[in-house]
């Protein structure tokens, strides 16, 4: 398992591109008109997703931030999906396609959410 990225909820995605390619001196990769990524740091991204577009769903506002985690294969992710609700993991999102892959987002005791995924082949 890697940690891919920090996902940072904005309001303004253009306001918070400026800015974080001027804080960090980075080129920005904008996927969607909703979401950009700025691979400014080694081995982790620092992505940014415009907080009315989330799904599923947020109530967090400003500092809000998600940890998103790739598994290799979808194997390895149904395995740990099944591992993490043996455990007794809290669900907002169970097991689902999206256009970048497989995902599931599961909840800390806090309610800050982790995604896993895996990419569709």
């Amino acid at each position: 398992m890697n940690l891919d990225s920090i996902v940072l909820y904005v309001d303004n995605i253009n306001k918070n591109i400026d800015f974080y390619t001027r804080l960090f001196d980075c080129d920005p990769v904008l996927l969607s008109p909703t979401f950009a990524q700025l691979n400014c740091v080694d081995n982790i991204q620092i992505s940014l997703k415009l907080a009315s577009q989330l799904n599923p769903k947020s109530s967090v506002k400003g500092g809000g931030t998600e940890l998103s985690l790739h598994m290799p294969d979808k194997v390895s992710f149904d395995s740990l999906f099944n591992t993490w609700k043996q455990l007794g993991v809290q669900f907002e999102q169970e097991c689902q396609t999206a256009v970048y892959g497989h995902n599931f987002v599961a909840k800390d005791p806090d309610e800050h959410r982790i995604r896993v995924f895996t990419q569709s082949v």
